[in-house]
């Protein structure tokens, strides 16, 4: 451990994007050391080849913690090999539908914990996860400077968690707010419509999408978030600064749409916005119907294909239903000389998510037949 390569600490290490980072690590040899922080162990994760190989680099070491907890956490940031330099915070409560009780300790607690501990070690950069959702609007890209009205429960406790970050003595600190992110490992951007697409495929219909294809959907791979991460901790003008991450792509529902349908070979058309305002009125009644219609044909898919166990499905929150843009304008990170290797969103790499997926039997392989 005498290298003079820095030291990581990857907090929710085994989660999408924690995993991902830790391959970028390992296959760019920029670390001398990387500990994982995360209540799964790799082994209960779902992590694919690539991914399983990267966890097994003998310079990363996975450590159990429950991070809401401060004991626990200390126990996490304890007796490194060598001092850690950057710290990544992916640990946050990202199920939907969860109590304000839930959110405050599962994402507000947590990054303050770890938030506090990072600034009494002295870490070079505390690097927090955010969110995008940090306003909604069709014509205007958010800049990090504009006004917040959070539209997701995630978006308000990550907002709270960049203000109570300010106060925190000696913490040098980054935030980012990515767009979707998409991606080898992902289960919650664009994954679950690509279940959908599958579920369609199964049926042999067409597929019926709420309000229009102009809707705003900016993304981001995650292995372009994985450089942005690594790019903005080492940038010395991004302590205390706040960053958007989303690539060049201006991505709408259309267009994700479009790439899904040519995917599974199947038809779609949109609701509008006043049938759909019409028809969200009772969401409830509403994410019910949709979920009553997915959630059969997903599992006779997987089971046409022996997919007996998967973290995939296409059950559909109401939150998802909503109205909202996510629009992020990326002119601050790019200004900063930051560039995405994935300018925009294509079906190549849709596809590879799928077929990941299915090497790993966590997808049914008919629907790609």
């Amino acid at each position: 451990m005498g290298s003079d390569k820095p030291a990581f600490l990857i907090l929710g290490g085994c989660g999408f994007i924690g995993r991902n980072f830790v391959e970028f690590l390992i296959d760019n040899d920029v670390a001398s050391y990387i500990r994982v922080v995360d209540k799964l162990p790799p082994q209960v994760a779902w992590l694919n080849k690539r991914h399983s190989l990267a966890f097994k680099d003998p310079r990363v070491e996975h450590v159990s913690a429950n991070l809401m907890y401060f004991d626990s956490c200390e126990k996490a940031f304890a007796n490194p090999p060598k001092a850690f330099d950057y710290i990544l915070n992916c640990a946050c409560e990202t199920r939907l539908g969860q109590s304000e009780a839930v959110y405050e300790e599962g994402i507000v607690r947590v990054s303050l914990n770890c938030a506090k501990l990072a600034a009494k070690i002295g870490a070079a950069r505390f690097v927090e996860l955010s969110s995008g959702c940090m306003a909604s609007s069709e014509q205007t890209a958010h800049k990090e400077s504009d006004p917040c009205k959070p539209w997701t429960d995630v978006a308000v406790y990550k907002l709270k968690v960049e203000e109570k970050l300010k106060s925190i003595e000696g913490l040098r600190y980054t935030i980012i707010r990515p767009g979707i992110v998409y991606g080898f490992g992902d289960k919650t951007g664009l994954t679950p419509r690509l279940v959908i697409g599958a579920v369609y495929q199964h049926l042999g219909e067409s597929m019926r999408l709420l309000w229009d294809k102009d809707l705003r959907m900016n993304t981001i791979h995650v292995k372009d978030l994985c450089e942005a991460i690594w790019f903005l901790m080492k940038l010395k003008e991004a302590h205390g600064e706040v960053y958007n991450a989303v690539d060049d792509g201006n991505t709408t529902q259309g267009r994700v749409t479009d790439l899904i349908a040519s995917i599974f070979n199947i038809s779609y058309d949109f609701c509008g916005k006043v049938m759909s305002t019409l028809t969200t009125v009772d969401k409830f009644n509403l994410m019910e119907e949709i979920n009553d219609k997915h959630l059969a044909p997903w599992a006779e898919a997987c089971a046409a294909s022996g997919v007996t166990n998967t973290p995939l499905s296409s059950y559909i929150h109401k939150e998802l239903l909503y109205n909202k843009h996510l629009h992020l304008s990326n002119s601050k990170l790019t200004a900063a000389g930051f560039k995405c290797s994935v300018p925009e969103i294509n079906k190549q790499v849709l596809i590879e998510v799928v077929n990941d997926y299915i090497g790993m039997n966590l997808f049914p392989r008919s629907v790609m037949s």
